[in-house]
């Protein structure tokens, strides 16, 4: 069992049926991280140059063959931050360098694959809603997601030029304190345990075909 495996409780999560008030029983106060604003970009690239900060295993043999790239993680890094606040003082001009950490699998001159770490490099300028000034300050991340299938060893400049597929979702936000209404604390069920029973569905074959058989003449 788990949340969403047959288990039907009052203290879980999911859809709520009935009266939504019902049940509810105090004030929380949680920390959380409170989204003010988010916008996606999304785009692709054409003869990015990557140049490698590092091969494993160490030392190829050139030319290199490219065969794949993909960001590392799902997290961007955000660098060069400007934030100018517009005379509507809600909106802000948000001028930032997202940095993509990706991983290039290729292949050398003796078959043997590998991989090289490099980046991918982005300058974003939207606009944004950004929170009026307080004590806590908000904060601009980015979450970004890069794949590439197509690309190649430059051997005089010792760097892959990918096509690459990017998006980016930009995010103004601030750990807050947030006073939410509760249901109480969450009933957590028993795991269920995965096992591959190889039998089932053989056993429950019947023993004969079903059906009459055919008339004889």
């Amino acid at each position: 069992m788990s949340f969403f495996s047959n288990f039907s409780s009052d203290h879980c999560p999911g859809a709520i049926t009935g009266n939504p008030l019902n049940g509810l029983c105090e004030k929380v106060c949680i920390q959380a991280e409170k989204i003010f604003d988010a916008g996606i970009v999304q785009t692709r690239i054409e003869n990015y140059s990557v140049v490698p900060a590092s091969f494993l295993p160490a030392s190829p043999t050139y030319p290199l063959t490219f065969l794949s790239a993909r960001s590392l993680s799902s997290e961007g890094i955000v660098s060069d931050l400007n934030i100018e606040r517009q005379p509507d003082g809600q909106y802000a001009r948000i001028q930032a360098k997202i940095t993509i950490p990706v991983e290039i699998v290729y292949i050398d001159a003796n078959g043997t694959e590998g991989k090289a770490l490099g980046s991918v490099v982005l300058n974003e300028d939207v606009l944004m809603f950004v929170p009026q000034a307080s004590v806590m300050p908000f904060t601009v991340s980015a979450i970004a997601s890069c794949v590439s299938p197509e690309g190649r060893w430059d051997s005089g400049s010792s760097s892959f030029i990918l096509s690459a597929c990017l998006t980016v979702i930009l995010k103004v936000s601030m750990q807050v304190e947030l006073l939410v209404p509760s249901y109480g604390y969450c009933a957590i069920p028993p795991a269920q345990e995965y096992s591959q029973e190889v039998c089932t569905g053989f056993f429950e074959l019947p023993l004969y075909p079903q059906g009459r058989s055919p008339d004889r003449k």
